[in-house]
C-alpha cells in the first residue's frame, strides 16, 4: 500500500484548494490507477460474452493484413 502524506493548499478563508505529493507518491499512484482500469476493462470482457482471441494470434492476423498490403 501507498503511504500518502499530502501537503495541502489553502485559499485565503482556509477552504483546501489543491494537493502537494511527492513526485515518487503521484508516479505510484497513477501506475496503480492504471492497473486498475486494466482489470476494469478485463472485468466488462468477460461480462461481454463476445468472441476473443488470444493476443498472439491477434498480433498474427494483423502481420498478415500488413504484409498481404504490400
Amino acid at each position: 500500500m501507498i503511504s500518502v502524506e499530502p501537503q495541502f493548499i489553502t485559499d485565503k478563508t482556509g477552504k483546501k484548494i489543491s494537493v502537494v505529493l511527492p513526485i515518487k507518491v503521484f508516479e505510484a499512484i497513477m501506475e496503480e490507477l492504471e492497473e486498475l482500469e486494466d482489470i476494469r476493462f478485463y472485468d466488462e470482457a468477460k461480462k461481454s460474452n463476445e468472441l476473443s482471441i488470444p493476443i498472439d494470434d491477434a498480433f498474427e492476423m494483423i502481420e498478415a493484413k500488413r504484409k498481404a498490403k504490400r
